[in-house]
């Protein structure tokens, strides 16, 4: 998905927040299923979410727990920078083992949630490609014990 501060808003329409709304409790519905809920043909929904996901309003993936997939590590990593922090976040976002960065308000300028194969390549990654990213003034990790709660389905407005 593009960043927000990329994409120009355009206001969604009913039928495509409830084609949202329809994704959101399961990605794998069919277009013909949601049709009949929203009024449209199965080919008027398919050129819907196609719009929603080329115009970055919505991707449609499967949501995995990394620790159950092999990765060993799963972290939150709170990044405290100098200078300016869009080009923080932007190397951040070239990193693949980096699957989330938002720059936020408060003790850390930016957070990126990382995953790792092992605590030494969790290391590394800290200390040798995130730590080592101009601006990078300190970091703090908060490692991932036990995933919860997570959840995309919030709605639309």
């Amino acid at each position: 998905m593009s960043p927000r501060s990329e994409r120009t808003t355009t206001p969604l329409d009913d039928v495509s927040k409830a084609i949202i709304e329809q994704l959101q409790q399961d990605g794998r519905r069919s277009y013909a299923a949601i049709g009949k809920v929203v009024g449209l043909s199965e080919a008027a929904v398919r050129q819907r979410v196609q719009r929603l996901v080329e115009g970055g309003v919505m991707q449609v993936v499967a949501v995995t727990d990394p620790l159950e997939l092999g990765f060993a590590r799963q972290a939150m990593v709170g990044i405290r920078a100098s200078g300016p922090l869009e080009p923080v976040a932007d190397a951040l976002a070239e990193i693949a083992e980096v699957d989330y960065v938002v720059i936020t308000a408060g003790s850390y300028d930016l957070l990126a949630e990382v995953v790792a194969e092992s605590d030494e390549g969790l290391l590394e990654l800290i200390s040798q490609r995130i730590r080592t990213i101009e601006g990078v003034v300190a970091t703090e990790t908060f490692m991932y014990l036990r995933l919860r709660k997570q959840t995309y389905s919030w709605g639309v407005r």
